[in-house]
């Protein structure tokens, strides 16, 4: 009788034990979803915040943060790693706040940099051994959707600078064909 209560006294803790490791789990997994849950609902008060590009970027910080808190050793690309993710909503939400298209333009490149950087640390991350290729696979496809969308508006905006040239071009040669018409005119009224 002795030996059926003890294997019975086991199984019973190893039942609790793994309700509890999935309770823990479940409850970490409802804590993740809430908080991304209201990263997505955060209300928009700027122009910026509407963008898609900012609000992918603003994921990847999230994702980034805490991939490089899962890594316990010292490594300064931990570091670089946050900086790079920090800048990319940076520049967006800075390049977005520009007039002139040129500068948006600009910062939105500085952002795609920083995308790129961001790529580079996760690979320096897995040469390192300090994280598995498959830990990073998520972060490399955010950041590919980053730098499409980046290069997408940074096209866009350059179309538009190229037609703002075009218009600017044609602007100044009518003026230049009115002061050119005014000449002769006024070299006639003198004859």
């Amino acid at each position: 009788m002795g030996t059926l209560s003890f294997a019975r006294a086991l199984a019973l803790a190893l039942t609790l034990t793994l309700a509890l490791a999935l309770a823990l789990a479940l409850a970490l997994a409802l804590a993740l979803a809430f908080r991304r849950a209201h990263l997505c609902e955060m209300r928009s008060y700027f122009d910026h915040e509407k963008l898609n590009v900012y609000q992918s970027a603003i994921k990847f910080v999230t994702w980034s943060t805490d991939l490089v808190s899962d890594v316990k050793a010292k490594a300064a690309v931990k570091d670089q790693l946050d900086r790079a993710s920090t800048s990319i909503p940076l520049n967006i939400a800075e390049g977005n706040g520009k007039f002139a298209i040129r500068d948006r333009c600009r910062f939105l490149d500085f952002a795609r940099g920083s995308t790129l950087e961001c790529a580079a640390c996760l690979d320096v991350l897995v040469a390192k051994r300090l994280l598995d290729e498959s830990a990073v696979q998520p972060g490399k496809s955010q950041l590919l959707e980053i730098i499409s969308m980046l290069m997408g508006l940074i096209t866009s905006l350059s179309t538009r600078v190229q037609e703002d040239d075009v218009s600017l071009l044609e602007q100044e040669q009518e003026l230049a064909q009115e002061q050119e018409q005014e000449q002769e005119q006024e070299a006639r009224r003198l004859l």
